[in-house]
């Protein structure tokens, strides 16, 4: 069950309202990501605001998630001798049941019984699985109220609680639709569906499970001529992850449907009678009644296959989404506010698009551009707002703020030593550059050096040439930034301004500002701890990033090169248990992250002692990247681009998969614009793609095999504007069939006149072409429907689809068990097998 953004905070409230000393802790289940862990510190505020007690546990994938519910969510069931409670998920369970994953319900029985256990789920993926969605009505504010009772009714506990950032309410109609109905429709038995299948001129079924819970559905029932149908069992159960099917979940016995409900209300047609002696028409015969029956449940399959098809992709930060649940509380404040800007800004470091984890084609924009699209530019102005909201303006120097803000000065130090507001600042896309020298961060940005060929020695020659043109010598560019000539850092992005576009780098810096508006689109955000730290919220997102990716493994604060890589056990590749000693190495990097976002400290410590780890991540993706592209180590497939990273200094850096990310989207972002630059883009359906999808390994010789990333070729975001003129031409469109749907009706209504004069071998004969007649109707709504899905979801990642139909077609060893879908274990003798098999996939769609 889901819940409606505008209703975000009454789970809270209730929690508050029932929450007393003997309660059990709320456990909090967050991924290793810096969103997720942004969102956690948010939510923890709250809680400790509130006297509530909490556990927070981190979870690394699929495996770490499935022991945490049987460690840790079964026995809080009632069931089991629990209280129940709370468990929230952070960053995951979005993508598959969580009543499997957390072991909340048995299979065998008819009513769900969660134990009094309640889910929260928070979660930027998609596609969802439907059956945490629509497992039960979506929650109302008159219904408030009546929750709890229904809830417990239906499911002896509270279920999933889905909080939703708006998709679900304007944009899953359809879905929603198709798994009610599909929830509702009677069985129909194999044989019977194979006899009808030829003649129903629908597609094949689906080939996915009709329901995680394998519980009965009741038979279709027949008119009296045939005998009654007994009741089957559904498929076996099976783990799910993304894409997993229609994830029906049972319902309760249900009436049988009246005969008019769904097919006769088509047919009630009232016929134009010359005379009232006229009979009435026959009504349809079973047979007839069964294909219908047949097509309309292909049908809403159709629905649900294509939504789990489209591949992966994201929607709005969820530390942006727990802020609005701090906000409507009243709880908003400058901490708050910084954790939910870190968390929105780690994602373009991390390729995570409207179209799946890649490169889009927004960021040929300035400033903090990359995901979203016009969406996400609306989120991030919507915190430019609140920045403006919780840090007004000194009114004795406002003028001065105003004339640093048009002139574009980048902040390096606080106003005062106690200093500690957010302003906005006109961020160029360098990586730490306020911790870098110029040069440095020129060199390490992946705008910047996928535009200047930075992996060359012409590259390089280039980059000191545009700083000669600006009038930067490489003496001062080898300084620190901050030890720079104030006037050259006055400068620097009025002349980026003017020469960058040169280059081919018009995005580098964001445009002009004008006046005293609080718009500042492209603009990135700043913070001061006095005169001990000034940070960008792009500097915190790459510093957290490393110490998730890389390190500690021995302790906090450890950040030598000989502890960023630990040997682990081998995994059991296909097996049961596989993940403890990835846990185990990844947990201190978590904690450590953890603490680096401390609200209480006075000073971002943490933060400052893992700036060495963050730049030596970005010099090895430098040296790892220019060393793929000079030694041309990138093979080119038939459907993706391929390279292996099996050797050098670094490749035990890149055997995590977040690091390894970061790697292909800079490999990645580098061959989209040779490709662009060479004028050779391939074309994929009738979109043309701004580079080719990237397949990158990398080995992790302690544990003999490859990890493997699939990107997404920059397909780019989806652009709402263009979206919202294709739907106006839709409902013009729409308005002239519903024309000619009139015109059917009163053709209809003559055939009607007629249809009591035929004898009773030409009524099979009229009923069919009338089948024929809505069958049409039914597949000019399907390409409608395709039409909408192909706008929605253009050019997304589909390589978590590909990598599980390698799996289940071959013999290939290979574990997924990260949440993001894209990413997979195979064992090292196998990984020429998978690549072979994979090329002959659709990665992108």
């Amino acid at each position: 069950m889901y819940l409606p953004r505008q209703l975000i905070s009454h789970l809270y409230l209730q929690l508050l309202r029932s929450h007393h000393p003997l309660s059990p802790p709320v456990l909090i289940l967050v991924a290793l990501e810096p969103d997720a862990l942004c969102a956690c510190r948010i939510l923890t505020a709250l809680l400790k605001r509130d006297y509530i007690p909490h556990k927070i546990q981190p979870v690394a994938g699929y495996g770490d998630l499935s022991r945490a519910g049987e460690e840790l969510v079964k026995p809080m069931q009632t069931t089991n001798g629990g209280s129940g409670g709370v468990v929230v998920c952070l960053g995951v369970g979005g993508l598959v049941d969580l009543s499997e994953i957390l072991c909340l319900t048995n299979p065998e029985d008819e009513v769900e019984d969660m134990g009094g256990v309640e889910v929260w789920v928070f979660d930027a993926r998609r596609p969802w699985n439907l059956a945490n969605l629509f497992g039960g009505q979506p929650v109302s504010e008159q219904a408030l109220g009546e929750i709890d009772a229904n809830a417990r009714r239906k499911t002896r506990g509270w279920g999933h609680r889905v909080y939703d950032d708006g998709d679900i309410e304007e944009d899953m109609g359809k879905e929603r639709e198709a798994y009610c109905a599909l929830l509702e429709m009677p069985e129909i038995d194999e044989e019977d569906e194979e006899d009808l299948g030829d003649d129903s001129g629908s597609e094949g079924e689906v080939d996915q499970p009709s329901s995680s819970d394998s519980r009965k559905r009741k038979s279709w029932s027949r008119t009296d001529d045939e005998d009654e149908s007994d009741e089957e069992d559904g498929p076996p159960r099976q783990r799910r992850r993304s894409n997993s099917g229609s994830s029906l979940v049972s319902s309760p016995t249900r009436q049988r449907p009246r005969v008019h409900d769904p097919f006769h209300s088509s047919r009630a047609v009232t016929p134009v009678l010359e005379s009232p002696s006229i009979a009435q028409p026959k009504q349809p015969s079973a047979r007839s009644l069964k294909r219908r029956l047949l097509r309309l449940k292909r049908k809403h399959e159709g629905v649900l296959q294509n939504y789990y098809s489209s591949g992966t992709s994201y929607s709005e930060p969820i530390s942006s989404l727990v802020y609005s649940l701090a906000s409507e509380l009243g709880r908003e404040d400058n901490d708050l506010l910084w954790l939910a800007i870190v968390g929105a800004s780690s994602l373009e470091l991390s390729g995570r698009t409207m179209s799946g984890v890649g490169i889009s084609n927004s960021s040929e924009s300035g400033g903090s551009a990359g995901w979203g699209g016009e969406r996400g530019e609306s989120i991030r102005q919507i915190l430019r707002d609140e920045v403006h909201r919780l840090n007004p303006p000194d009114p004795y120097e406002r003028d001065r703020d105003i004339r640093g803000e048009i002139n574009g000065v980048i902040p390096t130090t606080a106003k005062s030593p106690t200093d500690k507001s957010i302003r906005l600042s006109p961020e160029p896309r360098f990586i730490l550059i306020r911790h870098w020298s110029l040069y440095d961060s020129m060199l390490h940005s992946p705008y910047l050096a996928s535009r200047l060929h930075v992996w060359t020695e012409n590259g390089r020659k280039r980059l000191n040439k545009l700083l000669a043109k600006m009038g930067i010598s490489l003496s001062q560019s080898h300084q620190s930034y901050t030890h720079m000539d104030m006037e050259l850092k006055r400068v620097l992005r009025q002349r980026l301004l003017k020469y960058a576009p040169m280059y081919g780098l018009d995005g580098l810096v964001p445009a002009e500002a004008s006046g005293h508006a609080s718009s500042r689109e492209g603009w990135g955000f700043v913070r001061c701890w006095g005169w001990k730290a000034c940070l960008s919220a792009t500097d915190v997102g790459v510093i957290i990033g490393a110490m998730l990716e890389v390190g500690p493994e021995e302790a906090p604060g450890s950040w030598d090169t000989k502890h960023l890589s630990r040997p682990r056990s081998a995994p059991e590749l296909n097996g049961v248990d596989s993940t403890e000693s990835d846990l185990a190495s990844i947990v201190p990097r978590f904690w450590c992250a953890y603490d680096a976002l401390s609200l209480t400290s006075e000073s971002p410590t943490l933060l400052l002692e893992a700036l060495p780890l963050a730049q030596h991540l970005h010099r090895s993706i430098l040296r790892t990247g220019t060393s793929l592209l000079s030694k041309h180590q990138i093979r080119h497939l038939r459907a993706f681009r391929i390279a292996v990273v099996k050797d050098g200094p670094d490749v035990k850096l890149f055997t995590n998969p977040g690091a390894l990310t970061k790697l292909a989207l800079w490999i990645a972002e580098a061959i989209r614009v040779q490709e662009r630059e060479r004028g050779d883009s391939v074309k994929i359906g009738r979109k043309r793609a701004a580079g080719t999808p990237l397949v990158l390994a990398g080995l992790d010789e302690d544990r003999d095999l490859y990890v493997v990333v699939g990107t997404g070729g920059g397909g780019g975001v989806v652009d709402f504007a263009a979206l919202n003129k294709r739907r106006e031409e839709r409902r013009k469109k729409k308005e002239a069939k519903e024309t000619k749907r009139k015109e059917k009706e009163e053709r209809r209504a003559k055939r009607a006149t007629e249809r009591a004069r035929r004898e009773a071998d030409g009524e099979e004969d009229f009923e069919e072409s009338e089948e024929e007649e809505s069958s049409s109707e039914s597949e000019s709504e399907s390409e409608d429907d395709d039409d909408t899905r192909a706008d929605r979801h253009l050019l997304r990642n589909r390589f978590g689809i590909a990598f599980q139909e390698v799996v289940q077609e071959t013999n290939t060893r290979v574990r997924i068990d990260s949440f993001d879908h894209c990413v997979v274990e195979v064992q090292k003798e196998d990984l020429g097998a998978f690549l072979e098999a994979l090329s002959f996939r659709s990665v992108v769609g």
